[in-house]
């Protein structure tokens, strides 16, 4: 019987794709492998190799205003709006090398505004804050206090930055008098605060460099606590800055579109350069000898330090969201990393300036890793690649990212030669679509893998060639004719012969047709094969649809088509689904019955078995169709009589999407029979059972309504995404837990029967030791109960078995608190009170009272979180109830006796009563003889 048992069905999550940066500051650490960005109020510190998660720090309640890193990840530093500022230590952790223990450290108010920007020296051991207050405040980060407070900004504070410049008297030494030492100073267009500090030959200087939103560079001496300089000539925020040590120059950048480079010796200008761009960042590479600016470009662009001179060529500008806000880069790093407006990370190789000669031109850095910090709303998605190990994202914008999902990790060592064709980790951007010029809402691939159909708010859909192994992504056409938004879009799901051409090499042979749904409420068809020839010598010739049909009274949200490409769906706003013929585009029959709009329909694949309906009725032969409404239902309609089989009822909102599971194979087809999942805007993805309409099961790992949902074709693995930027993978775990399952029945079965074996033949202690491990309280209790049932019960024994006092005076301390819970639950009923009492007096004297101390001490909340406290008391207020109901009964037992007694007694007076009156009536005749 075990053979035939039902498989239950269970999902787990085995992975998940989730957002790690949402805008704010981001950090790296110095050997280029931990990265830390802000998530909305929390901190997400991201493994750079592996892209895995390391861990994720909650804050305060409000978002993050600026956190640094130490170059060595030993301590974090966070600061929000709330004007707190916490300090983390970072160690390994002991359970995993990959895994990072958080300690908060101290909570501190820094400021009396909030915290705009902040930095770390190289040490790792100063810590610089620039507040909304206009002051600067200097911190020892392990010791948590207030080392230097500097004031001298008229606004923010917007950028700072350590570093140690070499000895400024190289600069004034020529200068003697007094007089021409002020000359000296009029002339240029900064003042020193300090005179004190002209001429200090020391060799290491600490200084720290601020810049405001008055448009001022502070120079500030750590050591004499003073501003030594102050650098005005920018005429905007300052937002970058930068310091040499070989060219002994502070760089600083600007949103005045300028970048200035300042000599550290007279704190003079060497140059200006106009970046004709905002700039938000600004750092030295190659000794010096480059300077890396990010701007509102989007680009990041190089310059030569000694000429000015730009060394990239000129490179197409960005949009408004791929501004950059940061640029970081720590010495001997291959890659640079720059942060951008849209949320998204970029990794440059550094690899063309390698060998930089003078006066020679930069090509633009390549692209070694592109980090998406969220995918925003995930609106559809598909498998796509021959060997489906790549994922399409329709995020809520007009790009389309293409994701890996391999398991191999990202070297940064190799990062030099690499230009983004090495082996991904899983969830990396391989691949953006770009060419749509509004939000993607559907998406669809073919059988092969390689051709993806998307459609969008732009009133276009584009077909794509993807070939992952030459990291190719193009657009194969684009597809013009509606009036309207696309909201739904298909490809033919038959794959050609296997002896055929298209079969072996479909890269070279797109689908034949597409077809695409708007909210124009028409339907088109576009054959794709014909678009190849249809060519002049003036240019590429705009493809036309085959044919247009009017088919809905309003939007249509789906389309697909049917696994042999004679027929396909179209499902609309207006609460009807049509079924069509793919060739002549005519109507074959209409789906009524949802009360809502329907937002997706699948058909069945091929050989799905046929399904008895509630009514009775047979699918037939012709096919299923798998419907998802707004009235929160699923429908399961046959195609032989267009007649509602089974309704689907569950979800507490909209069903936004709908698929078929893989049709179960082998002994699991007898055990399990044909599934069907459901997503919705309750944020729950439910696994149904077809034939029964029961739900198997639910899983929940969103936030936010469910829109996309597919299955991978092999594993039966569940892909969902949702409004919460989430990708969650569901593995398919049905056949491993029916596989422990059985094994763990089997188990039980086995202790089960060498439990009673052992309470045959009085071996106590294996038989309670069995007991208490099984959680068998029944078997448990009679074992105890035939014990202190024992007559007569053994010389010297407390409980009636001298072995079992043994037992019970040795039991490990979980042994003894397990026991004491089943005798407080025996307790708490009268007719088993007897043999809880019997074992708890037997407890109490087998054990000293330090037993007890020491139990409450060592083990806290074994079972279902109780104390020791709280049994004793249940014991005790238990046991008064019994011997108050005890005391009771004694003294209703002398009330019973003394009624018996007055029973009797009466019963006998009334008998010689009742014999003279017999005697009277005879004439008491037999008295006188």
């Amino acid at each position: 019987m075990a053979s035939k048992a039902g498989i239950k069905t269970t999902f787990e999550p085995e992975k998940t794709i989730q957002p790690i940066y949402t805008g704010g500051s981001v950090a790296l650490d110095a050997t280029g492998r931990i990265l830390v960005t802000c998530l909305g109020e929390d901190v997400v510190i991201t493994d750079l190799n592996t892209g895995e998660q390391l861990v994720r720090v909650e804050g305060d309640g409000e978002s993050i205003t600026t956190l640094a890193l130490t170059p060595s990840a030993s301590h974090l530093v966070t600061c929000s709006r709330s004007l707190s500022m916490r300090i983390y230590s970072l160690r390994p952790s002991l359970a995993s090398t990959s895994r990072f223990t958080v300690e908060l450290t101290r909570t501190l108010k820094p400021h009396s505004s909030p915290v705009i920007t902040s930095a770390i020296d190289r040490t790792g051991t100063l810590l610089a804050t620039g507040g909304a207050d206009a002051v600067v405040k200097v911190w020892d980060i392990r010791g948590g206090y207030i080392t230097h407070t500097f004031r001298g900004h008229s606004g923010i504070i917007s950028a700072l930055h350590f570093f140690e410049s070499s000895s400024t008297s190289r600069g004034i030494s020529n200068v003697d008098s007094q007089k021409g030492r002020r000359k000296s100073w009029s002339q240029t267009d900064y003042s020193i605060e300090d005179p004190d500090a002209v001429g200090d030959s020391l060799d290491r200087q600490f200084r720290l460099a601020s810049g405001g939103e008055d448009g001022k560079v502070r120079i500030w001496d750590l050591r004499k606590r003073k501003s030594i300089s102050v650098l005005d000539s920018h005429v905007a925020i300052v937002r970058g800055l930068d310091y040499s040590t070989q060219e002994n120059a502070l760089v600083s950048a600007s949103r005045d579109k300028t970048m200035i480079l300042w000599d550290a010796s007279s704190w003079k200008i060497r140059r200006v350069s106009p970046v004709l761009e905002g700039l938000e960042s600004v750092t030295f590479l190659s000794k010096g000898s480059i300077i890396v600016t990010g701007g509102e470009s989007g680009r990041i662009r190089i310059w030569e330090t000694q000429t000015g001179r730009e060394l990239t060529h000129e490179q197409v500008v960005g949009g408004e969201d791929e501004g950059i806000l940061n640029v970081i880069y720590h010495d001997k790093l291959p890659f640079i990393l720059s942060v951008h407006a849209d949320q998204t990370l970029l990794l440059h190789s550094l690899a063309p300036i390698g060998g930089f000669v003078a006066g020679a031109s930069v090509e633009p850095l390549p692209l070694i890793r592109r980090i998406s910090g969220t995918y925003d709303e995930i609106i559809d998605l598909a498998y796509v690649s021959s060997d489906k190990s790549l994922l399409a994202l329709a995020t809520n914008s007009e790009d389309i990212k293409i994701v890996s999902l391999a398991t191999s990790n990202f070297s940064l060592e190799e990062t030099e030669n690499d230009a983004g064709n090495g082996p991904h980790y899983f969830g990396a951007d391989v691949g953006l679509l770009c060419g749509h010029e509004d939000i993607v809402i559907c998406l669809d691939v073919d059988w092969s893998g390689h051709w993806l159909a998307t459609g969008a708010k732009d009133n276009t859909a584009r077909l794509w060639r993807l070939d992952p192994s030459a990291s190719s992504y193009t657009c194969h056409e684009v597809f013009t004719g509606h009036a309207e938004s696309l909201g739904a879009i298909s490809l033919p799901r038959s794959a050609p012969p296997i002896d055929s051409a298209a079969y072996c090499d479909p890269l070279e042979h797109p689908p034949k047709f597409l077809l695409t749904g708007s909210q124009d409420r028409t339907v088109k068809r576009w054959d794709v094969s014909r678009m190849k020839d249809n060519t002049s010598p003036k240019g590429h010739k705009a493809p036309r649809a085959t044919y247009t049909r009017k088919a809905h009274d309003k939007d249509i949200n789906a389309i697909d088509v049917n696994h042999n490409s004679t027929m396909f769906a179209s499902a609309s706003q207006d609460r009807t689904v049509k079924i069509w013929s793919t060739e002549e585009g005519e109507v074959q029959g209409v789906l009524r019955g949802h009360r809502r709009g329907v937002w997706s329909i699948k058909f069945a694949p091929k050989d799905t078995p046929a399904i008895s309906g509630e009514s009775g009725a047979s699918s037939g032969s012709r096919g299923l169709v798998l419907t998802g409404s707004g009235d929160k239902s699923v429908k399961i309609w046959s195609l032989a009589d267009y007649s509602c089989l089974r309704t689907l009822e569950g979800h507490t909102n909209s069903v936004l999407k709908v698929i078929w599971m893989n049709l179960p194979k082998g002994e699991v087809r007898e055990r399990r029979g044909l599934q069907l999942a459901s997503s919705g805007g309750d944020g729950l993805v439910k696994v149904w059972d077809a034939n029964s309409g029961e739900i198997e099961c639910t899983l929940d790992n969103h936030e936010d309504r469910v829109w996309a949902l597919t299955v991978h074709p092999t594993t039966n693995t569940i892909v969902s995404g949702g409004g919460d930027s989430t990708v969650t993978f569901w593995s398919d775990t049905s056949s491993a837990t029916f596989a422990a399952t059985t094994a763990a029945s089997t188990a039980r079965v086995e202790q089960d029967q060498q439990l009673q074996n052992y309470t045959r033949a009085g071996d106590y202690r294996p038989a309670i030791t069995l007991a208490l491990q099984l959680n068998h309280p029944a078997r448990l209790l009679a074992l105890f109960t035939s014990v202190t049932n024992t007559t007569p019960p053994e010389d010297g024994s407390l409980c009636g078995v001298k072995a079992v006092d043994e037992v019970l005076g040795t039991l490990s301390e979980e042994q003894l608190f397990a026991l004491l819970l089943r005798v407080r639950d025996w307790n708490t009923n009268a007719r088993t009170a007897p043999v809880a009492q019997r074992l708890l007096w037997t407890i109490v004297k087998s054990y000293p009272a330090s037993t007890f101390t020491d139990l409450r001490k060592t083990v806290k909340g074994v079972v279902r979180g109780d104390s020791l406290k709280e049994v004793l008391e249940a014991l005790k207020a238990y046991t008064q109830r019994h011997y108050r109901r005890m005391e009771e009964l004694v003294d209703e037992s002398y009330l019973v006796e003394y009624t018996l007694r007055e029973m009797d007694e009466l019963a006998f007076t009334s008998g010689g009563i009742e014999v003279k009156k017999k005697l009277s009536e005879h004439q008491q005749d037999s008295i006188m003889i």
